[in-house]
């Protein structure tokens, strides 16, 4: 897997939810710019192993 897409959401709380599509990732934040480093870190999280990780994070952004 070379990409990896999320779809970031207002929350209805505040802030900012992103769910990735086919993988089960899911995280949330205040802004966009801490909702950026989360998805880096759930990336992270859920492909321990760097190489069978996606080397792009897309996201987007549902209004």
């Amino acid at each position: 897997m070379n990409e990896i897409v999320f779809l970031v959401e207002n929350d209805p709380e505040g802030g900012y939810t992103a769910r990735a599509l086919g993988e089960s990732i899911f995280t949330q934040a205040d802004d966009i710019e801490t909702l950026r480093e989360m998805l880096r870190d759930a990336v992270r999280c859920h492909f321990p192993d760097e190489q069978n990780r996606p080397k792009v994070i897309r996201y987007n952004r549902k209004t």
